[in-house]
């Protein structure tokens, strides 16, 4: 088995995917077709693929963000939301991914005269639909909107739902000029009806985002957190010599990041893979999970940032096992749930796979030997 044949049959689980920015190109040009929206660049599926990509890979949040104008635009349906959010399940399957919560902004699907509750509704039916037909498991999150005033309506919807499939609450978009202290209403009320938070900070701002996610909004998960870099201090040599307390707190309190290593690049939160603060934060033991983000955009997949891992920070499969146990561990579903991933799952999945391994290495061998 390749690396990459390997990394796909792994378990894997992830966290941080956005509903709305990893669409299929096809799936695209085909709800276009149906609400005869007509702005898309291209009615080529190969060609819109690369137009997203190259468009989101210009270094700035905002200018990858802009693509999600085309994305959401398709998605003003009860079955386009429906069928988006079963193809996810099925290409979440295909890349032996396991457990998968991902993440949409309802506000931005009520264009065309849905209520938010007909658009959570319709995205559930999608995901559990794909959850019988496929197999992996799912958990919901609704995001507000940093650009939004009031969010608090998307806080109560999130509530209102999380027996039904939602579990947590989010706060996305551009970062500069929207502190999440911004919105803490939302995050007091999320906090009083014991319910779930992840927050996007970290990404296009500075270490302050991320302190204000965690102390002033009470979030349980940081969406990216890339530049809590700034809080380490670093020697000639590239190694660790010293640690910030937010750094520290986030160490200590074993707080998840939920680590985006090609969109974290395509955005210009680094400025190239083997610069980007995963490195160090994994030796150093911060819990950290890697993710997809928004697979259209990046051009990704769980296998790919696997891959990419592996190749630029030296892990092993072993790493990588322990990376999805993490993120397990950090899912927003009950505590026993979460056990089951991982001792009927994850764990006999990790074990038969290293079982294939040195069975076709053996074999390999035995080949060797006797055409030797």
């Amino acid at each position: 088995m390749t690396k990459e044949e390997i990394l796909r049959a792994a378990p894997k689980v992830l966290l941080h995917d956005h509903l709305d920015g990893g669409l299929r190109a096809g799936t695209v040009i085909d709800l276009a077709k149906d609400i005869k929206y007509e702005k898309l660049p291209t009615a080529d599926a190969g060609e819109l693929n690369e137009w997203f990509r190259i468009g989101a890979q210009k270094g700035s949040l905002a200018e990858y963000l802009s693509g999600f104008e085309h994305t959401c635009a398709v998605m003003q349906t009860k079955e386009a939301l429906s069928r988006v959010a079963y193809e996810m399940m099925e290409d979440m399957k295909n890349d032996g991914v396991c457990y998968v919560e991902t993440r949409f902004a309802p506000v931005f699907h009520t264009a065309k005269g849905l209520y938010l509750d007909d658009v959570v509704t319709a995205v559930l039916e999608g995901l559990e639909k794909g959850r019988q037909d496929f197999g992996t498991g799912y958990g919901l999150i609704l995001c507000g909107m940093r650009n939004i005033q009031d969010n608090l309506e998307i806080a109560e919807l999130a509530v209102n739902y999380r027996n039904k499939g939602v579990v947590g609450f989010d706060l996305a978009g551009e970062e500069g000029g929207y502190p999440p202290k911004k919105h803490i209403e939302s995050f007091h009320f999320i906090q009083r009806a014991n319910f779930n938070i992840t927050i996007h900070a970290g990404e296009a701002f500075g270490k302050e985002s991320i302190w204000q996610a965690i102390q002033w909004c009470g979030a349980h998960r940081v969406g990216h957190g890339a530049r809590i870099v700034e809080d380490l201090t670093f020697d000639e040599n590239g190694n660790v010599v010293g640690m910030g307390e937010l750094a520290q707190y986030i160490l200590d309190k074993r707080i998840p990041i939920e680590v985006c290593l090609l969109s974290n690049v395509h955005t210009g939160a680094v400025d190239k893979i083997e610069n980007h603060p995963f490195g160090p934060l994994y030796k150093l033991k911060f819990r950290l999970t890697l993710n997809t983000d928004d697979r259209l955009m990046s051009g990704t997949t769980m296998t790919k940032e696997c891959m990419i891992a592996m190749n630029y920070f030296n892990l092993k499969l072993d790493d990588i096992e322990k990376l999805t146990i993490n993120a397990m561990k950090s899912a927003f579903i009950h505590h026993q749930q979460r056990l089951e991933y991982i001792y009927k799952v994850i764990k006999p999945g990790y074990q038969k796979l290293r079982k294939s391994i040195t069975l076709t290495s053996e074999l390999t061998e035995t080949v060797k030997s006797k055409n030797g």
